[in-house]
């Protein structure tokens, strides 16, 4: 089990072939733009020829296992929509998701390439561990940009700390307190996988994630993978 990422066995009793490919940087230098804008206009062109519409979203394999996964945790995946769905949806609308920051900018473009979710948190704002879990209902949420608290439902599969969620749906929505800025240095960055994905894509991701970290970042990245019966 990764030092950073803890996977409850509920979820993977629930959800065997989950495989998470966790990122941990340090020291990494995420003020302006990535700079490259061949890099996006490039996936946004692979997601297009991908995806000729917006009824192709729901029919790609990675994206239908997400939305069962959805709906055996009781989330309408309608309603609720995986953030690599989402962002996949944003770009056939024409709508731009680059110039947050460089290490949001990376993870993106990675999820879109991929097609697989991938969120990041700053780890000097986690408090504990981060946890892979089932929620019961009562933990505090507040979600991306916003104010009110918005709990879990109980039952629903979140990313968590011990001071509440920092993921809700478990990637749909990032949380606000641990997101990752101009001024992150340290992040944990997970890949988030389920089958028709298998552990060589996710290794593929991660290590091009990595090596674009490294490039326009710098800091020292370091990435395992997490699986049921496997150690890193």
């Amino acid at each position: 089990m990764s030092d950073v990422l803890n996977v409850s066995g509920e979820i993977f009793e629930t959800f065997p072939d989950f495989i998470a490919g966790v990122l941990i940087v340090r020291g990494a230098d995420n003020r302006g733009s990535v700079g490259d804008a061949s890099l996006f206009s490039g996936v946004e062109e692979l997601v297009r020829e991908w995806f000729p519409d917006a009824e192709a979203v729901g029919k790609h394999p990675l994206i239908t296992a997400w939305r069962e996964a959805y709906k055996k945790f009781g989330a309408d995946p309608h309603r609720y929509r995986c953030s690599s769905e989402a962002l996949v949806r944003q770009i056939l609308k024409g709508n731009s998701i680059w110039g947050i920051n460089k290490l949001v900018d990376i993870y993106n473009y990675i999820s879109l390439k991929y097609a697989l979710p991938v969120g990041g948190e700053d780890i000097d704002t986690i408090q504990g561990e981060v946890r892979l879990a089932f929620a019961e209902g009562s933990e505090k949420f507040i979600r991306l940009g916003g104010a009110e608290n918005e709990p879990p439902l109980p039952g629903e599969a979140v990313y968590r700390d011990d001071a509440g969620v920092i993921c809700r749906m478990w990637n749909w929505r990032e949380g606000d307190r641990t997101k990752l800025t101009e001024s992150t240095k340290n992040a944990v960055i997970v890949i988030d996988a389920l089958a028709p994905a298998d552990e060589p894509l996710v290794r593929r991701a991660l290590d091009e994630m990595g090596e674009l970290i490294e490039r326009h970042c710098g800091g020292k990245v370091v990435g395992e993978v997490v699986m049921r019966g496997q150690n890193g």
